[in-house]
């Protein structure tokens, strides 16, 4: 069997993004997120050597703040539960017990394991998900990628597929075959896409499904679940990630952001998070996690995504400048500026940038980072002619004609060495790799047609949240045993 280097250099390293501590980790799913008794757990998949094949296991991971984690002991993997590990979610038991569905590996079923302990530190032995009709026969659906949530005294899990299969059960044990999930399917999602990595949960007065589909990446639903029909009726479908250029056409496999998984806080916030694995070769199999995101409704329905609050525990060196203005030269169709903001000393930042309602319409400006004389470095654009918000080849739909009158644009740009997460008033979120961030240090304003002017741009660095992953480096606690006893 060919062998892995499993070391990770000192360059990959990121400050404040959850990474595996080890090298080549694909698929890198993250899942089984929950909070139990103070403590935050995610798990996320490792795929790993086992006898003489390959399979997967659940790393487990705790925090007190979603951002400072811990490793723990791979307690789910192969050696434990005679299958591998593939995608589920974490949910509680009417007991309020910790529990786990996720897909066993060539198992042909869906498994549920109950944990021993609020710590997560030893778990029940799991046992296979087996739907039944009504008169004891064995319905054909999908096994694959399951989701388990209580809906008063009754639980529900759907499975991965075109149009999940529903089932229901008031033990978590005997499981009675209902129908299809949704009521509909919604025009824009495309023939061919699968609902894989589901998790459903309530939002705001609606229902939301996160999920994706293989082919094109992170995606949602909303709608409302109709409880006579035990179906949900999707009104609103939403992507989270984009095709960039370079990607191929035909061949549809666009993942920048992948595989969500979502909790719900002590205080009512539903925060997620995405693997991110095809932003750039380097770091594709590292199993990299997106920034923690909290999700919300507005007040007209439509979603609101905003970095984790705890993110702002980290800051410190704050800088802060106004009116910082660039000013293309006059008598010509296709002018442009560039005006110099600041210099970034170090590789861990958040900024923040707000524009006068007044200044953003019909404007084609943004900022560009890691610039240097000669080097353009990474762009981060709003293009006003395609409604999109680009950052680096990745464009994002977002249009400054949606937000309110009066309202300003507010982008906050979150630097973590080469991985930049751009949030624009809660509204849009895309993210990129630029691994040559050492390219340049320069922060710029760029303009064009006519001035642009920020109203306020803040700066500060970010404290680094790695403590435990470098633990991990050095005991490698997370390592799952990979030879059968058998």
């Amino acid at each position: 069997m060919e062998i892995v280097d499993t070391t990770v250099t000192e360059e990959l390293i990121l400050h404040y993004h959850l990474m595996h501590p080890g090298g080549d980790s694909a698929p890198g799913d993250p899942n089984a997120a929950i909070y139990s008794d103070g403590t935050y757990h995610m798990h996320y998949i490792l795929r790993h050597p086992w006898g003489e094949k390959i399979s997967f296991s659940f790393v487990h991971v705790t925090s007190e703040d979603m951002l400072h984690w811990e490793w723990q002991t791979t307690k789910l993997q192969p050696s434990f539960t005679e299958h591998g590990m593939f995608s589920g979610t974490g949910f509680l038991t009417k007991e309020g017990r910790v529990a786990a569905i996720y897909h066993g590996q060539a198992s042909g079923r869906n498994q549920i394991a109950v944990a021993k302990d609020s710590n997560l530190s030893a778990w029940e032995k799991p046992y296979p998900v087996e739907p039944k009709h009504a008169d004891g026969s064995e319905p054909e659906m999908y096994h694959w990628d399951p989701d388990c949530f209580l809906i008063g005294d009754t639980y529900y899990a759907i499975s991965g597929g075109p149009n999940p299969p529903l089932i229901k059960s008031n033990d978590l044990v005997h499981w009675r075959y209902v129908g299809d999930f949704l009521r509909h399917e919604m025009p824009d999602a495309i023939i061919g896409e699968d609902i894989s990595c589901p998790n459903f949960f309530p939002l705001d007065g609606k229902w939301m499904l996160l999920c994706i589909s293989h082919p094109f990446g992170c995606r949602y639903y909303l709608g409302d679940w109709d409880a006579e029909a035990e179906q949900f009726v999707p009104e609103v479908h939403g992507r989270m990630n984009w095709r960039r250029p370079h990607q191929a056409i035909y061949k549809t496999v666009y993942r920048d952001f992948f595989a969500p998984e979502s909790l719900l806080t002590p205080d009512g916030r539903r925060v997620m998070w995405a693997w991110l694995t095809t932003l750039h070769e380097d770091v594709d199999l590292r199993s990299v996690q997106s920034l923690p995101r909290e999700l919300s409704l507005a007040d007209d329905g439509t979603l609101r995504m905003r970095p984790l609050r705890e993110l702002e525990s980290l800051r410190h060196h704050k800088v802060t400048l106004n009116n910082i203005t660039a000013t293309p030269p006059k008598g010509s169709h296709s002018t442009m500026a560039f005006e110099h903001i600041a210099d970034l000393d170090g590789d861990a930042y958040e900024i923040r940038i707000t524009v006068d309602s007044a200044e953003i319409q019909r404007k084609r400006f943004g900022v560009q980072l890691f610039a240097s004389e000669g080097n353009q470095g990474l762009p981060i654009l709003f293009h006003p002619e395609y409604s999109t918000l680009r950052i680096g080849t990745t464009e994002a739909p977002f249009a400054v004609t949606d937000l309110a009158a009066g309202e300003d644009l507010e982008m906050r740009i979150f630097i973590d060495k080469y991985l930049v997460e751009v949030f624009v008033n809660d509204r849009q979120a895309a993210l990129t790799a630029h691994m040559e961030y050492k390219a340049g240090n320069a922060l710029n304003l760029y303009s064009y047609g006519g001035p642009t002017t920020l109203k306020q741009v803040e700066i500060w660095k970010m404290k680094s949240t790695t403590q435990g992953f470098r633990k991990a480096l050095e005991n490698h606690i997370w390592e799952p045993i990979t030879e059968s006893s058998q």
